[in-house]
């Protein structure tokens, strides 16, 4: 079901209504069937670049389209309503844009942002470690100098888009200490950057998740993207940013499997009775639709205090943890309300449940939202 948006411009419906169409008419169709097959759409995602997905939230001076945030996540909702991997693999691969906008220089912008806002090059973010998830300190990827490179090493785990991104942005020690870490542009065919075979996951099976051997893998200094040591603040500022992509990712999560939910209530039929018309079924439905405007509500708030220039990384973590909160939530009543159906593949609301899973845990897990929002609440002078 179409969903009615409040976007700021006609300018602005017409973009988010070019991604809807698209996402209703080639994503929602195939996704099922890919999924199952384990495909990546690399192809459905270089035409997303192409419709303007990707520039959307990033200023015109850089080859962007100069939207708010808001409008970008709108789109990113629409997206992952039809097709949830599309949405989160679109919301990392505009975050690794993010490093090279705000923390590119000239020669860097110039050289890689047409690729990557245009979509002929898809990006991988590669942060975690087998030891280091949410323990940033904990990376032990070391960068070495040497003359005018940097050699790597090490190994990183959780990278989506292992084995199908065109580059990866890569996080490595360059010396000790929290300000210790640096970011790097590789591309893909660099020799000794070795993606491994892909996990077995519950669900978003179609999108490839690996871990990354770094082995004597050498990178120009032109490719290390910010200062030696601003690694950290390059990532937790984009990682900002992927929560609210993720909350937005989510929300269409839980928006489809409450269509699901509303279509099948108002046709299945017990006692004579359209499911629809029981009061406890009303209910429950009614419940749903409330947290998934909840969810929509909070990532458009965190969205809103971005681009007003006011800090939203408290306003992102509760829309990170409310929006996939609810999406579990959300996912769950629709197989309820669907019965015994909704837990076979003949319906879509299965996988929902499965996809709806992970979003609690990656981009932080919805622990480390809780403590970065009572950081927040509780830090001195607030």
């Amino acid at each position: 079901m179409p969903v009615e948006r409040l976007l700021p411009s006609a300018e602005a419906h017409d973009m988010v209504g070019v991604i809807a169409q698209f996402s209703r008419e080639r994503l929602a169709p195939v996704a099922a069937a890919m999924e199952e097959a384990e495909e990546f759409p690399r192809e459905l995602m270089r035409e997303l670049g192409e419709l303007g997905l990707f520039a959307m939230p990033y200023a015109e001076s850089v080859g962007g389209l100069g939207q708010p945030y808001e409008v970008y996540l709108q789109a990113l909702e629409e997206v992952a309503q039809a097709w949830m991997i599309v949405g989160v693999g679109a919301s990392v691969h505009v975050m690794t844009c993010h490093a090279v906008v705000h923390h590119g220089d000239a020669e860097q912008q110039e050289r890689l942002l047409p690729g990557l806002l245009g979509g002929s090059l898809l990006g991988a973010f590669s942060l975690s470690e087998p030891q280091a998830g949410s323990d940033v300190d904990a990376i032990r990827a070391k960068a070495a100098r040497d003359g005018a490179d940097y050699v790597l090493s090490g190994e990183k785990a959780w990278t989506s888009h292992g084995g199908v991104a065109d580059y990866y942005q890569v996080f490595a020690r360059t010396s000790e200490g929290h300000d210790g870490l640096s970011c790097f542009h590789i591309p893909a065919d660099t020799p000794g950057l070795v993606p491994g075979p892909p996990e077995h996951k519950m669900g978003m099976r179609a999108s490839p998740t690996t871990p990354l051997l770094l082995d004597g893998v050498r990178v120009p200094a032109r490719d290390r993207l910010g200062a030696e040591g601003d690694g950290q603040r390059i990532a937790m500022s984009g990682l900002a940013k992927g929560r609210l992509g993720v909350a937005a990712s989510a929300t269409g999560l839980a928006q489809a499997a409450l269509d699901a939910a509303v279509a099948y209530a108002k046709e299945r039929e017990q006692f004579g009775t359209r499911i629809a018309d029981f009061q406890g079924m009303r209910f429950l439905l009614a419940e749903m639709a409330a947290k998934v405007a909840a969810a929509r509500a909070l990532y458009l708030d965190g969205a809103r205090r971005l681009d007003a220039g006011l800090d939203f990384t408290r306003e992102a973590a509760i829309a990170k943890l409310v929006a996939t909160d609810a999406a579990m939530a959300v996912t769950t009543d629709a197989i309820q309300v669907l019965g015994g159906v909704g837990y076979t593949r003949d319906f879509p609301v299965e996988r929902y449940f499965r996809e709806a899973k992970v979003t609690q845990i990656f981009e932080g897990t919805n622990q480390i939202q809780r403590l970065v929002i009572a950081r927040s609440l509780l830090r001195p002078g607030r």
